[in-house]
């Protein structure tokens, strides 16, 4: 496969549900990530929703980083997937250092293009099968 981003995937427990429901602190812990990550912030959106719980994400020149928080179970979901330069790790742990994560779990995607798979040509349709797991869903037959 020829690598064209690395995509990190983050779950983190037993975070404090002050630091999760506080969209300023969540909006500081994403800019601190864009920084340690190296990264080029194009845009950033926030939403508190009521009555907890907060959803952020950051666009980047690079790609994106958001965050998903469950204040009442001391939970937070996040992902950063940089293509180019820039360094998701660093990024990732700003977050989880920043809202206080006892416990996380990170996984690691390679994402890019496997030359196994050719381009379609224009007047095919590419085939999807839903029924195998996220990880072996194949375009092609």
């Amino acid at each position: 496969m020829k690598q064209l981003g690395t995509h990190l995937v983050m779950d983190a427990w037993q975070c404090p549900s002050d630091l999760l429901n506080d969209s300023e602190h969540i909006r500081r812990a994403i800019l601190d990530a864009v920084s340690a990550g190296e990264a080029t912030l194009i845009d950033f959106c926030i939403h508190q929703f009521s009555p907890h719980g907060v959803t952020a994400t950051a666009t980047l020149a690079e790609s994106h980083i958001a965050i998903h928080t469950w204040p009442e179970f001391g939970y937070f979901a996040a992902d950063a997937f940089f293509c180019g330069k820039g360094d998701p790790r660093k990024a990732i742990e700003v977050l989880a250092e920043s809202l206080q994560a006892q416990a996380t779990k990170i996984r690691d995607f390679t994402r890019g293009f496997d030359p196994e798979f050719t381009p379609l040509a224009d007047d095919s349709q590419p085939e999807f099968n839903w029924e195998k797991p996220i990880s072996a869903i194949s375009v092609r037959g």
